[in-house]
């Protein structure tokens, strides 16, 4: 049974209110004020980040002496860290109906991270910085998520994800922008690049404290289309039988989310190619980044706003076709043009499925569990990404950089093929109902 009496003021199912709570606020359909501040804190972590993350394989690789298969694991072990923790924070989050706190405590990690790995100068060093890095990510993803979540109005979510995301690539362009000319000014000294990457982050930090703004939580029911909570009143336990509160559409979608994952190796390895088969300058490794996150830009925000007025999965295909295109291009280039067109649409990829992805969780699971619902999409996304990196990195030893291109492309087909199943699925469960 789809639940619709209990939405209002334009949303779904008329104006009724549930007689055990108290009215909800009003919402003009606006993006809140909230939303462009996290999306302005992201756009500097993303700064800080993209000036330190582009030059972390080449220096690993280059100074440090580590092979692809370290590289390869490295980061997938730091990402599945990452995603992990984006599993527990989510959960404490609804637990405790407070985001911002736990945020602050994340970031604390990820402004740390920086002057430690300003200051490493061996493997373990680089993996202790880059853990600090990605866990402290961890911890403040899914709350922030949420968050854009609880003050978004129902029918601009898909458009106050985009924004928030589309604020963070611009972030990552200006990242690599920055990380240009830091290397250019210190003699491509990766180390003092790195400790410069500490000031957007330390900036981000204080926007956190001193202007985002906990928004207040909404004492009733909380509702999926597909299973209603147990109890209205209730508050969520901290414990994983909510699990099954998420509801079957939702664990399908993470199948089809699971295997589109294993395909997504770290864009380190698409700098990896370019610096081996183009002979790409260390200086100008940002580049990489850059176009990746144009993609990543200018799809992300369209593609929230059509999600709002059209069928979210249809544009899930568009987003995991544009992966196979940007395999094909980067498998077959001939010039640095072609990678960096491939590089494109492996932006575009990531721009449309995140933002899909994370669209329709907060959509179809209860608003008391989206913390937990994103959570354990991240979780998903730990393992997928670890496999992934560490394939990834197997792949290139073995073979060549060039492979890594096929099985990416092999995995984001039967990805591709699983989503179609589901749609299959699902609508044949519509028409029996």
């Amino acid at each position: 049974m789809i639940h619709k009496d209990f939405y209002e003021n334009g949303e779904e199912g008329g104006s009724q209110t549930p007689n055990n709570g108290p009215k909800r606020q009003v919402r003009d359909g606006k993006i809140p004020i909230t939303v462009w501040q996290i999306g302005i804190m992201m756009l500097l972590m993303n700064i800080s980040f993209v000036m330190s993350y582009a030059f972390s394989g080449l220096y690993l690789k280059h100074i440090i002496g580590a092979s692809t298969i370290g590289i390869g694991a490295l980061e997938g072990f730091c990402e599945m860290s990452s995603h992990l923790m984006k599993l527990f924070s989510g959960m404490l989050s609804d637990f405790f109906k407070r985001r911002k706190w736990i945020i602050l405590f994340g970031y604390v990690f990820s402004v740390i991270s920086r002057p430690v790995l300003a200051l490493s100068d061996s493997f373990g060093w680089v993996f202790s910085a880059r853990m600090l890095e990605r866990f402290g990510n961890g911890i403040q993803a899914s709350p922030r998520d949420a968050i854009v979540a609880d003050v978004a109005p129902r029918k601009r979510i898909g458009a106050s994800y985009g924004l928030k995301r589309s604020l963070g690539y611009v972030g990552s362009l200006l990242g690599g922008v920055f990380g240009i000319v830091a290397m250019k000014l210190t003699g491509n000294d990766y180390q003092s690049v790195f400790a410069l990457a500490s000031i957007p982050a330390v900036i981000a930090f204080l926007l956190l404290i001193f202007f985002v703004k906990e928004p207040k939580r909404f004492d009733h029911p909380a509702i999926t289309s597909e299973v209603p909570m147990p109890s209205p009143k209730s508050k969520p336990i901290f414990a994983f039988d909510n699990f099954k509160y998420l509801g079957i559409y939702f664990w399908m979608l993470m199948m089809v989310n699971a295997v589109f994952m294993m395909a997504r190796m770290n864009e380190t390895f698409l700098i990896l190619r370019m610096n081996e088969k183009f002979q790409l300058d260390p200086m100008f490794a940002p580049i990489v980044m850059i176009v990746f996150n144009l993609g990543t830009t200018f799809s992300s925000y369209p593609i929230g706003l059509l999600g709002d007025k059209f069928d979210r999965v249809k544009l899930l295909c568009i987003g995991i076709a544009s992966l196979l295109l940007a395999d094909i291009l980067m498998y077959s280039s001939t010039t640095e043009n072609i990678m960096y067109l491939g590089v494109l649409f492996w932006g575009i990829q990531l721009g449309s499925t995140q933002n899909v992805f994370v669209s329709l969780i907060a959509e179809k699971v209860p608003e008391d569990l989206r913390g937990t619902g994103l959570g354990v999409y991240w979780l998903v996304n730990a393992f997928s990404a670890f496999c992934a990196d560490t394939l990834a990195g197997c792949v290139a030893h073995h073979f060549s950089l060039d492979a890594i291109f096929i099985s990416s492309g092999v995995i984001g087909g039967v990805a591709l093929v699983v989503l179609l199943f589901m749609v299959h699925i699902t609508s044949s469960s519509r028409r029996v109902l």
